[in-house]
């Protein structure tokens, strides 16, 4: 399944900084980054459990914030790039020099 993860970690309280690296180290395990706070994963529906899990309770649930969406099946027809694209497509060949 395609998972695209946004958070919003209020940095300015205490343990942000922290708290914001912790987040985007968890979403870095399982995808890759796409813009500074969004990530894409392409996952098993057991991972999704995992990493919300995890996400919870690194989380101050009073001052951020997480957003996840399920892109479905069909997501590369929904996710259009307008500029610089360079998203890695796990789907397709890999060639490793």
């Amino acid at each position: 399944m395609q998972i695209l993860i946004t958070y919003d970690v209020k940095t300015s309280s205490k343990g942000g900084s922290r708290r914001l690296r912790q987040v985007a180290k968890i979403c870095t395990n399982y995808g890759q980054r796409d813009q500074n706070s969004v990530f894409e994963l392409n996952i098993y529906p057991a991972d999704l459990v995992k990493i919300k899990n995890k996400l919870e309770k690194v989380i101050d649930l009073e001052e951020d914030s997480i957003r996840i969406y399920n892109l479905g099946k069909n997501w590369e027809r929904r996710v259009e790039s307008i500029g610089k694209d360079e998203a890695y497509n796990p789907e397709k060949d890999l060639l490793i020099m």
